[in-house]
């Protein structure tokens, strides 16, 4: 009677008993384990979360008309897509006929497609190797800022021009840097010949990727200052004690901490090589000439909306998202080798 208000002991799971033998000849036995706590049943989690799922519904839907479903216009680029075979969009796929590979062939032995990649894949080495070290730079010197209010306001500085359009963006740069802007008439003034960067197509791969630092460093340093943030305070005192200066805590200490939210973004920044900024350089096309602007995504929009060769566009956009593709899961996997996580685990 007295042991009915007591609660019961867990059952111990009857296992083989495993030996581990140390050196000097020791053996240790691994005790034996408990069971593990029974699963909940899929009803039942469906009603404990309930309120949490219905949150989620509005988004899931969102993604779900503007993501997925989108997809399912890919099957133009098997077919002679002709819109004006009817006023519906649906039926005109269905009536369509089909050419099998035929708009495969005609984008890969196309040069004006070889030119693009040839420009997309300049654009994104330049913005990985200039570009992709700033937020980190900028985010170690953001976090060594010891004055709360200092801090907010740099912070907030480097987070104002990511709000501000691409058109902005380039009005300013053209203000600055453009035949009439406020450099060139400053040598003109002290009887120098002026410049414009704006329109010198040999430069304008280095323009567009100054461009992108400008409206887009300082917000990509959020994501470093919370790895930042996350960093055990006894791991620098440790390594002061120890003797270290500020630039072997931040080698030995801050980058390591860095390394994993590093490779993510690496990962993610090389599925998404051969996209470069559709807006930014189409807004300079113009100015410079297809042979130094045009990239997929603009020879994609241009051949498939202004000559509404939709599907020769569509081909082209689906071979750019197989190779984004094997891009992520081959950088995902050089993550792994240095062991790190990556998009996802092994």
């Amino acid at each position: 009677m007295e042991d009915q208000g007591r609660r019961p002991a867990p059952r111990l799971v009857q296992e083989a008993p495993r030996h581990h033998r140390l050196r000097g000849g020791l053996t240790v036995r691994k005790p034996p384990t408990t069971d593990r706590r029974p699963r909940i049943p899929l009803g039942r989690r469906l009603r404990r979360d309930r309120t949490l799922l219905l949150m989620t519904v509005p988004a899931l839907v969102l993604v779900l008309v503007f993501n997925y479903l989108p997809i399912l216009g890919n099957v133009v680029a098997f077919q002679d897509y002709d819109p004006y075979v009817s006023t519906n969009g649906v039926t005109a796929m269905l009536e369509s006929p089909w050419v099998g590979l035929a708009q495969f062939d005609r984008v890969l032995s196309d040069p004006s497609f070889w030119d693009a990649v040839e420009n997309t894949l300049v654009f994104f080495f330049l913005q990985l190797v200039l570009f992709f070290p700033v937020p980190i730079a900028l985010a170690l010197l953001v976090h060594s800022l010891l004055r709360p209010r200092i801090r907010a306001f740099v912070q907030a500085v480097l987070y104002l021009p990511h709000f501000f359009s691409w058109v902005i963006v380039i009005t300013v740069f053209q203000q600055i840097f453009g035949g009439a802007g406020v450099i060139a008439q400053a040598l003109r003034e002290r009887g120098h010949e002026g410049f414009d960067l704006m329109t010198d197509p040999g430069l304008f791969k280095f323009l567009v990727t100054a461009e992108g630092i400008w409206k887009d460093a300082g917000w990509g340093v959020i994501v470093f200052l919370a790895a930042l943030a996350a960093v055990d305070q006894s791991l620098y005192e440790a390594a002061a004690m120890d003797g270290a200066d500020r630039w072997r805590r931040t080698w030995h200490v801050t980058l390591p901490a860095l390394r994993p939210v590093v490779a993510l973004l690496l990962v993610l920044r090389v599925g998404d090589a051969l996209t470069v900024g559709f807006e930014q350089l189409l807004l300079q096309r113009d100015a410079v000439g297809p042979g130094a602007a045009e990239v997929l995504d603009t020879f994609v929009w241009w051949t498939g909306l202004r000559s509404q060769d939709f599907s020769y566009a569509a081909a082209a956009g689906l071979i750019k998202g197989l190779v984004g593709l094997v891009l992520v899961l081959t950088a995902n996997k050089a993550a792994h080798l240095m062991g790190e996580q990556g998009v996802y685990r092994k």
